[in-house]
């Protein structure tokens, strides 16, 4: 019973999570916004406006593949964001825009997070590997090493959350402070945000919980030694 209630967890709270973002930006997508502007132009007025002149704006292919490249200074925008003027565009322009002004500033959960991603890469790809291996031939180090890879990769999840709350924050203040939506719009752009930020806290609840599950199959082992 309690495989079957852990299994529905980590099926449905992604799922969840997906739905709701799906939902709010498929409906702020046909909201226009009042200012006009363009998911670029918002996020070139940001930038602008913060000083981030060297920080480039590149169109990139797929859906709410957006996201802001610390290595190269540029702020990439999915075609519908780039080239739309919804609410939804205006939200996700500033968002990552958020995270250009937190590289600026050196906030401190984006440098950990930095930090943890060679280390998060080897978790997420090699540590169930690991863990099974050593469980098959009852090595118990080798498991071991997988469930300290696996949770290196749920801490940068974890750290993944206020870096991502942080930026929405920003967001908000900059589209607020910077005229580039009027007060009847806050709502509805702050719904898209909080949507957004839903997917970030499922991946580290389902990342815990299969850490959790690992954690009590390595007790086991060990205790059987």
């Amino acid at each position: 019973m309690s495989f079957l209630i852990y299994f529905i967890l980590i099926l449905i709270i992604p799922i969840f999570a997906q739905m709701k973002v799906k939902s709010a930006y498929s409906k702020y997508s046909k909201v226009p916004a009042s200012n006009g502007y363009t998911g670029a132009e918002v996020a070139r007025k940001i930038l602008d406006e913060n000083g981030l002149y060297n920080v480039k704006i590149e169109e990139t292919h797929g859906v709410l593949s957006d996201h802001y490249d610390p290595t190269a200074k540029v702020v990439r925008l999915s075609s519908d964001i780039y080239h739309g003027h919804s609410l939804a565009g205006t939200a996700v322009a500033a968002h990552e825009v958020g995270h250009a002004i937190q590289d600026k500033e050196g906030y401190t959960f984006m440098r950990i997070r930095h930090k943890l991603v060679p280390v998060a890469n080897i978790g997420s790809n090699f540590s169930w590997i690991l863990i099974i291996a050593g469980m098959i031939f009852s090595i118990y180090n080798l498991a071991l090493l997988g469930v300290l890879f696996m949770a290196a990769a749920v801490l940068f999840q974890f750290v993944t959350l206020p870096v991502e709350f942080n930026a929405s924050s920003r967001a908000m203040k900059q589209v607020v402070a910077l005229g580039v939506i009027d007060a009847g719009e806050e709502r509805e752009t702050k719904k898209v945000l909080d949507a957004a930020a839903l997917t970030y806290v499922a991946a580290a609840a389902v990342a815990l919980l299969e850490l959790l599950r690992f954690v009590l199959m390595l007790t086991g082992m060990n205790n059987e030694d």
